[in-house]
């Protein structure tokens, strides 16, 4: 997409949100759970509602100076904010304002793409699409600017998509009476590839997982297949249940539709929320699963622990709340009714092992995701194995875990 049509599509997009509801007040809360929650601003003190993902987001290939360049416009904004102490709650499409500095960087990618070609014009695209959806982060429902800013991610990954040597191809799995989008990658299509299926978390989109199909997957000739989470990016559609797999699934059992992946040789990678899934999917699915990787994911301790959850940041409460579909929300009943999501609590980690090998990791010290739930995990797979990452910065945490993961899953796929 040229500089310029962009340009018209951003304008025309955001034309009508100029005054749109910003997003940390965008989830209602009832009386007692409001003051529960400014209570923990004034005793957290934190300086964002979100949760900066700098390294994260450096890691998927933005510059970590673009990346303290934007944040420093956000946080020098003059004009009002929804919360004064939260930087990143500027009200209105301008600057300062979260999605408008996000799209702006976005754009300037955009621009450098016009100007290469081959894979350096991809990247530069698939880096814009990358910021368009930070733009829109954390994706909570009726957030119309994030709305919006999903519609820019997902063009400009289409437009990366068609300049790298790599093909991209759009699936579409019929689920409910509506489709469910999937993004299958590879690197050639002669012959039928492995593929892994690929989750990330409830806050971030499918188009978010580029580096992790072109530095990692793509070098071992292995495909990746990415799916939104239920209530999620293309998936909005469906709320998020107890029965967190029911998409990707659906997913799985296409399959054997498809020409291009090996379905006798399937792996899984899910990170945060999407390890939950996928965890459960290598229970409910084990004869269709050679292997299963989940990274940092919530899988009982958080869930079971009303009093572990209600310490959440209010970001991550928001998230759920929209997942959910909850329009006024009461802090202390979504929190026991969490509980539904434990794997233990489904009976899912309590009796019967599967055979899918699965390696369950997380950085150490992790709230969402502490080593006892891993270890829980590992106990009920055949071969299965939990690890804690212990580094001393997080980028190396996500390195080495990483190359851990696409080791477990090679190995596994290729035997």
């Amino acid at each position: 997409m040229s500089e310029e049509v962009s340009k018209n599509l951003s304008e025309t997009l955001f034309v009508k949100h100029k005054q749109a509801r910003e997003t940390s007040a965008l989830i209602q809360y009832m009386p007692s759970s409001q003051s529960l929650l400014e209570e923990k601003r004034e005793q957290e003190g934190y300086r964002w509602y979100r949760n900066l993902r700098r390294m994260q987001w450096a890691w998927q290939g933005l510059d970590p100076i673009e990346i303290e360049a934007v944040l420093a416009k956000i946080a020098s904004s003059k004009h009002s904010r929804t919360q004064d102490q939260w930087l990143d709650t500027v009200m209105g499409y301008h600057s300062g304002n979260w999605t408008y500095e996000w799209i702006k960087l976005g754009m300037l990618h955009q621009k450098r793409s016009d100007k290469l070609s081959g894979e350096e014009a991809a990247d530069e695209l698939f880096n814009a699409s990358l910021c368009f959806s930070i733009a829109g982060y954390p994706h909570l429902k009726n957030d119309n600017l994030a709305t919006q800013a999903q519609v820019l991610a997902n063009s400009a990954y289409t437009d990366a998509a068609k300049k790298t040597k790599f093909i991209v191809k759009r699936i579409e799995v019929p689920y409910q009476n509506k489709k469910i989008t999937a993004h299958l990658h590879l690197t050639k299509t002669d012959k039928p590839q492995p593929v892994v299926m690929v989750s990330a978390g409830l806050d971030s989109l499918q188009t978010d997982l580029w580096t992790l199909f072109r530095d990692h997957l793509a070098k071992k000739d292995i495909a990746m297949l990415t799916v939104d989470m239920p209530s999620v990016g293309s998936n909005t559609y469906w709320n998020l249940t107890e029965d967190t797999s029911c998409l990707h699934q659906a997913v799985l059992n296409e399959l054997y539709n498809i020409p291009w992946v090996d379905h006798y040789r399937v792996g899984l990678i899910g990170f945060r929320f999407g390890g939950n899934a996928m965890v459960r999917l290598s229970f409910m699915e084990q004869d269709k699963i050679k292997a299963c990787v989940s990274m940092g994911a919530p899988i009982h301790s958080v869930l079971a622990s009303p009093e572990k959850l209600k310490k959440m940041p209010q970001m991550h409460l928001d998230v759920l709340a929209s997942r959910l579909g909850k329009s006024a929300v009461d802090i202390h009943s979504m929190a026991s009714q969490l509980m539904a999501w434990s794997l233990k609590v489904q009976g899912i980690l309590s009796s019967r092992k599967t055979r899918v090998p699965i390696l369950a990791m997380s950085l150490d010290g992790d709230p969402v995701s502490p080593f006892s739930d891993n270890q829980l995990v590992a106990l009920f797979s055949d071969y299965g194995k939990a690890k804690k990452i212990n580094t001393k910065t997080i980028t190396q945490g996500y390195e080495q875990s990483l190359d851990l993961a696409i080791q477990w899953l090679e190995d596994e796929l290729t035997r």
